[in-house]
């Protein structure tokens, strides 16, 4: 610490001279913002700009309570005033806690003052010294409970003992180190870790916040690991601001068409069964279920929409004893109507079905009541339906899917370009391939081509699905693409962008520091060949009706052509039927 930076930090104190942050946490699952992390910077003209320099000096200052108490005061204040949704992160260091906020009631005061219920904040312990003792520790957790926070544990798997952390406070929420989600797309050993925290997380009833997530690649991950792992943070989403944003402006893998479901949905399944009206009585419904001993449940409605069911299993325990004819010969059929149904648009996807149905632990899952857009009735659906369609579907896709990358093969990949060209809408197709990648399945063997095949597919599929567009695998290095019109070229630029940075990570350090390989011919000639790189050749396509699958599938391979002839990563782009030249990358 030099003088002039205890100088400046004495007047940041005294003159509050702070900038509050906000950066989302993401709910994967619902699609929205589950809340916000308040962050701290210094004056911009300052050298404590830094958050880390900026508690680092006021720790050899002596003076970490009273900065960390005005951070708060400030998080807080700024949060109600921007009335931003979902709850409050707040970073709180242990020291503060136990020294004064534990006697005094600091937080809750500028709760109170700032009109936010305390159940909307969540006290995140930081750790910038280690704790020692964690009994006082515990008091000190168990009282912020007691006035309504929930605590969470930041940075697990960095700092000071977290294990024992989380093993001796129980907190609310874990938020694992950014290390660990960087790159997990590429690092198995990272995923087996996740796995095991996930375990972990789930026996102690403890939700866990992956933080760090810069790339789609890594998002796609994360969503593909496990649906329990539903709270995400990082740059891929937003980064931290002094305006954050109150709703997300991008397409999450959990809310586009999952390809498990090929586009059906819950319509695909439904069972024409006549509901009975809300007025009608419990004896007409008894005869009922006697001339049709396979009616398992039966919708009870008025104007046509849903209020309840009526289930067979139930309903005739009511009738066990000799006296329920006579009990309920003129009661009518909502005194005997279960409420607790789940209730499915008819076009909802059959993957997004089946997850509703799992996440309805309470309700019996057997059958479910299934209704128009506008909440008419339609029918009713069975579980065991659902789960021969998506297996029928798994299995076909299964069968016909690349074996290397499990992405749609050639046959689904034209029964999906003919689907977009049938729904009438405009969407970009692009063709996909590397560059110099003969030359390096030679130099560095198939085990090593197969490697930066996968990865590309990785690359390819978190980038298609964030748009809400579609990846097949042609086969070899060779891919075709279905993006929003209104996506395409940022997608591809960013495709380009990554693998850029990806590719040097395929070679050896010797043909790193050369950017590329030596290959000796038959003919025992050299030849230098640059670092793999990817050629796209994009048709954007605005006149579905005169469009036939064969003729773009044929059209994107002759411009994948021209595509190649770009040195390095390239896009190449024909519009409205002619080329209007290349738009290279580089």
């Amino acid at each position: 610490m030099t003088a002039q930076e205890a100088q400046w930090l004495n007047q940041i104190i005294a003159g509050e001279d702070l900038h509050v942050l906000f950066q989302p946490i993401v709910d994967a699952n619902q699609k929205a913002i589950y809340g916000y992390e308040a962050l701290i910077r210094g004056p911009k003209t300052s050298p404590l700009h830094s958050p880390l320099r900026l508690f680092d000096v006021a720790t050899q200052a002596g003076l970490l309570v009273e900065l960390d108490i005005l951070c708060r005061r400030m998080a807080i204040q700024r949060f109600a005033e921007l009335e931003l949704p979902g709850l409050l992160f707040l970073n709180v260091m242990p020291l503060t806690i136990v020294e004064r906020d534990f006697r005094e009631g600091l937080t809750l005061g500028f709760i109170r003052d700032s009109g936010l219920p305390p159940e909307r904040v969540v006290i995140e312990l930081t750790e910038h010294v280690p704790i020692h003792d964690y009994e006082l520790m515990r008091q000190a957790v168990a009282h912020y409970r007691d006035m309504g926070f929930q605590v969470a544990l930041d940075d697990l798997g960095a700092g000071h003992s977290s294990l024992r952390h989380w093993s001796e406070l129980r907190p609310d929420f874990v938020k694992l180190d950014r290390h660990f989600i960087s790159g997990i797309d590429q690092e198995p050993a990272k995923r087996e870790f996740l796995r095991s925290i996930l375990d972990v997380a789930r026996s102690l009833d403890c939700q866990l916040i992956a933080e760090g997530v810069e790339t789609a690649a890594e998002h796609l991950c994360l969503w593909e690991l496990d649906r329990g792992l539903a709270l995400l943070q990082g740059f891929y989403f937003s980064r931290p601001s002094q305006q954050p944003p109150l709703q997300l402006d991008m397409v999450l893998p959990a809310a586009s068409q999952l390809k498990c479901s090929a586009g059906r949905t819950a319509r695909s399944i439904v069972r024409t069964i006549d509901a009975v009206a809300s007025d009608c009585s419990v004896p007409f419904v008894l005869e009922r279920f006697r001339q049709h001993p396979h009616l398992h449940c039966v919708a009870v409605v008025d104007n046509v929409k849903p209020l309840g069911v009526v289930r067979r299993s139930a309903f005739l325990t009511l009738f066990a004893n000799p006296y329920s004819h006579a009990l309920y010969a003129k009661r009518c059929v909502l005194d005997v109507t279960d409420t607790r149904m789940l209730m499915a648009d008819a076009d909802t996807p059959l993957e997004t079905l089946s997850q509703q149905l799992t996440d309805s632990r309470d309700i019996e899952q057997e059958d479910f009541v299934i209704v128009t857009a506008e909440g008419d009735y339609l029918g009713m659906g069975n579980i065991v339906d659902l789960l021969r369609e998506i297996t029928a579907i798994q299995v076909r896709q299964a069968r016909h899917a690349n074996p290397l990358t499990g992405l749609p093969g050639n046959i689904l990949i034209n029964e999906t370009l003919t689907d977009y060209l049938a729904a009438e809408v405009g969407f970009a197709a692009a063709y996909i391939d590397l560059d110099n990648f003969k030359a390096f399945n030679d130099a560095y063997g198939y085990a090593r081509g197969d490697h930066v095949i996968i990865s590309l597919s990785r690359l390819l599929q978190a980038q298609a699905e964030s748009a809400g567009g579609f990846i097949g695998h042609i086969g070899g290095d060779d891919f075709m693409m279905l993006l929003p019109l209104a996506h395409w070229e940022g997608v591809c630029q960013q495709i380009l962008r990554s693998f850029e940075l990806m590719a040097p990570g395929f070679y050896e350090e010797r043909d790193r520091q050369q950017s590329g390989i030596h290959i000796e011919n038959r003919q025992g000639d050299v030849s230098f060949f640059p670092f793999v790189s990817v050629s796209i050749a994009v048709k954007p396509i605005t006149d579905t009706q005169h469009c036939r699958a064969l003729d773009i599938s044929s059209q994107l391979s002759d411009l994948k052509h021209q595509a190649k002839k770009i040195p390095g990563n390239s896009l190449f782009v024909e519009r409205r039927g002619c080329c209007v030249g290349p738009e290279s990358h580089r």
